[in-house]
């Protein structure tokens, strides 16, 4: 008809744009692979850099949607969905290649199985995250404090971020000489990475003390790490800084449960013998 005009129907609008923004990591991904997969170190680290830069971007990207969905109101469960699509070709595939061409490849064959390893356990992490993320009809519940694993995008930003900083100062980490340390790094992310370690999620903070003093050290030692050495530094150091906190707060767990169970047990054998049936 006629002078008729068209009802634009804002809900619809706004749940593209998460995607929309989830779509970028993806692309973001793809394109480190295309660097990465025709890159040689004979020809200088330029293209393994700008992938890496590419992967940072697309941690950019990863952060944003999640964001953009709760403040928009339209997280689904086909965002939930399409963002770990995302994070496996971003944060899985894309990072396993480059970290091979770019350093493992010394290893041959094995080299190949352990950035494999990466990637596959990338997957499985997600797909388990998945799983414990949805609730009644396939909708992602909300947040908790604490999630299982290594997060993937975390597990790829230590990768990325020291492609990006030996690049910054000139390194030689690719080298065969480090080709050791460099598997040992990627098989132990692999581990953390389908473990059933608890990692904070940063999505339910409370302002306490120890949480204020853990982001006080985080700001306060990056300020120094960026000014005796180089920035790139950073995003290496606040990485491993987030591990390190999983990984200390996960011996505190097990110290505190052994204590648990040996006053249990404690209690269970110190009882007077008024306690016990007489014998027969």
């Amino acid at each position: 008809m006629a002078g008729s005009r068209v009802k634009l129907d804002l809900r619809k609008t706004l749940f593209l744009l998460p995607n929309m923004i989830t779509l970028s990591s993806i692309f973001c991904g793809f394109d480190s692979i295309r660097l990465s997969g025709g890159a040689s170190l004979e020809g200088g680290d330029d293209d393994y850099y700008r992938a890496s830069l590419l992967l940072v971007y697309a941690l950019f990207f990863d952060m944003l949607d999640g964001r953009v969905a709760r403040l928009t109101k339209t997280q689904s469960a086909f965002g939930l969905q399409i963002d770990s699509l995302a994070d496996v070709v971003s944060f899985g595939i894309a990072p396993a290649l480059l970290v091979y061409k770019w350093s493992l490849f010394h290893l041959s064959t094995f080299g190949l199985v352990v950035s494999f390893a990466f990637a596959a356990a990338g997957a499985v992490r997600l797909a388990r995250f998945n799983v414990l993320s949805m609730g009644e009809g396939g909708k992602p519940q909300k947040p908790s404090k604490y999630i299982v694993g290594l997060p993937v995008p975390g597990a790829a930003g230590i990768l990325v971020s020291l492609v990006v900083a030996n690049h910054a100062v000139g390194g030689s980490l690719s080298s065969e000489r480090y080709v050791w340390p460099m598997m040992g790094l990627t098989v132990f992310l692999a581990f953390l990475q389908i473990s059933t370690i608890r990692f904070r999620s940063f999505k339910d903070l409370t302002l306490n003390a120890r949480t204020i003093g853990l982001v006080l050290f985080a700001v306060v030692s990056s300020a120094v790490i960026s000014f005796k050495t180089e920035p790139a530094i950073v995003l290496v150091w606040l990485l491993s800084f987030y591990v390190m906190i999983g990984l200390v707060e996960a011996l505190d767990h097990a110290r505190r449960r052994a204590l648990a169970k040996r006053r249990i047990h404690g209690i269970t054998h110190d009882e007077p013998p008024e306690s016990f049936p007489p014998a027969s």
